[in-house]
């Protein structure tokens, strides 16, 4: 019943979008005539538009983000009369989550002065059952002219940490006459986009990104000519949470400026693990088309590697390149990858981790997680654990994991650190994060279906956010 729940709770969370924003549309026909494509009613066409999705560096409390959209249309009146009407646009839709959020700080122009608008309300672009609001302002089209339209707007990200998606509703300007001539849309963000930043995989189930993108400096724009637009046109972006990117250019700027400084290379490899999660169920951005998700867990590597090399006893940084390591080997063994030495070296890193500091709690939750894991190669007894994968020779049989590691930037070997001859105290700084829940292994063998599932529980319901 528990597994029926997840799944529906699940499947109901993606059949609904997010808050966006819209297109704007000409007046709603009576009910029971919808405007479809190729039905319209105006002569007036939208001969070309440009959307500006301008990502904003900080947000106010509680905002995942936050981004400035300016919407510009050319508009052409092809008919031979004048045409007058009350031109609509969407402030509102459904989120999915029994919530109409609404875009703030509306300014509408035409032909560069600002006119009023009236509150009124609307179908849902969306098509739930609930109308909306939307906005109205007049507009007149003299025949054979252009009209320009400009509307401006704050628009909030939806997502869950560390990452975040902006939509834009396209499908609402379909009742205009004929196809949009041209459409580009941008998305700038405050520092150089990246395939680390901004997630493009469509072989993947967290990244739902249009397709098409393409990077220059700081934009990422899309272009399309004479479009006929449908909801299947409807815009997405899907990136890395501007707050969580800013703490990483923070980091690479520390280790830059200190690079014999081991917490300020544990923290760049902490917040590189934090941007190589998905939050959609994946595990990890590891997509074969997904290549910063994978430089990103090559880098968080390479960076707990120098973090523990430089502070050999600090047991945290220990256990958190352990916890990067025998997630990825997991779920990269999930999706039928042989990741052995990850997997070797997860378990010595935590066993050094336990050796220093064996009663730190986050140290054993970390411990107790990869025992379950990995039920075979690292035993809980009592408070302590025994590493049957560490002394076996040869390796077990059950054990069907191997390293994902690219060739280009290879992950740096296990650090061989000399036991201490004596444990220091258990460190005294606080973590911020949740422990993560159990995913074992029965007897070695996965239970795949249970184990996809609980994946999607793990990655929906848990947000990792400690220092290691």
């Amino acid at each position: 019943m528990r597994r029926f729940a997840l799944v529906s709770i699940l499947v109901f969370l993606f059949m609904f979008p997010s808050s966006a924003s819209a297109d704007i549309a000409p007046p709603a026909q009576p009910p029971g005539s919808n405007p479809q494509p190729g039905s319209e009613s105006t002569q007036v066409r939208m001969l070309a538009e440009t959307v500006l999705i301008d990502v904003q560096p900080t947000a106010p409390a509680k905002s995942l983000g936050q981004a400035h959209v300016t919407a510009s249309f050319t508009m052409h009146n092809q008919g031979d009369s004048p045409e007058t009407m009350a031109v609509r646009f969407p402030v509102s839709a459904s989120d999915g989550y029994f919530s109409y959020p609404t875009t703030k700080d509306l300014q509408v122009k035409v032909d560069n002065k600002t006119v009023p608008t009236r509150d009124i309300q609307g179908e849902d672009p969306y098509h739930s059952s609930t109308p909306v609001p939307w906005a109205e302002f007049d507009v007149s089209f003299p025949p054979g002219q252009d009209v320009q339209i400009q509307v401006a707007y704050t628009l909030e990200a939806s997502g869950e940490y560390p990452f975040v998606w902006f939509k834009y509703i396209l499908s609402t300007g379909a009742g205009w006459k004929d196809t949009i001539g041209s459409v580009d849309l941008i998305v700038r963000l405050p520092y150089p986009a990246s395939d680390q930043n901004f997630l493009y995989d469509p072989g993947s189930s967290y990244s739902s990104t249009t397709p098409g993108g393409v990077i220059s400096g700081n934009d990422i724009r899309w272009h399309y000519d004479d479009l006929e637009p449908t909801t299947d046109n409807n815009f997405e972006v899907f990136l890395v949470m501007p707050s969580a990117w800013k703490t990483v250019l923070t980091e690479r700027a520390n280790v830059a400026q200190n690079p014999n400084d081991g917490e300020a290379w544990g923290r760049l490899g902490k917040i590189y693990k934090e941007v190589s999660f998905s939050s959609r169920g994946k595990g990890f951005r590891l997509g074969s088309m997904d290549p910063g998700g994978q430089d990103l867990y090559q880098l968080a590597g390479q960076a707990y590697e120098k973090a523990v090399s430089l502070k050999p006893s600090d047991p945290l940084w220990h256990a958190g390149f352990a916890d990067l390591l025998s997630y990825h080997a997991y779920f990269q063994h999930m999706e039928g990858a042989n990741t052995t030495a990850e997997a070797l070296q997860a378990l010595g890193e935590i066993r050094l981790a336990l050796q220093l500091a064996p009663n730190d709690p986050k140290v054993q939750e970390i411990a107790a997680q990869m025992a379950s894991e990995f039920p075979d190669g690292m035993v809980a007894n009592g408070s302590s654990f025994d590493f049957p994968w560490l002394t076996s020779t040869p390796l077990p049989p059950t054990l069907v994991v191997e390293a994902l590691i690219t060739t280009e930037t290879p992950l740096p070997a296990l650090t061989s650190t000399p036991n201490p001859t004596a444990v220091p105290p258990a460190p005294t700084s606080e973590s911020h994060g949740e422990s993560k829940p159990t995913l074992p292994f029965c007897g070695g063998a996965l239970l795949l279906p249970l184990g996809a599932l609980i994946l999607l529980q793990r990655r929906m319901f848990t947000i990792r956010k400690t220092r290691f």
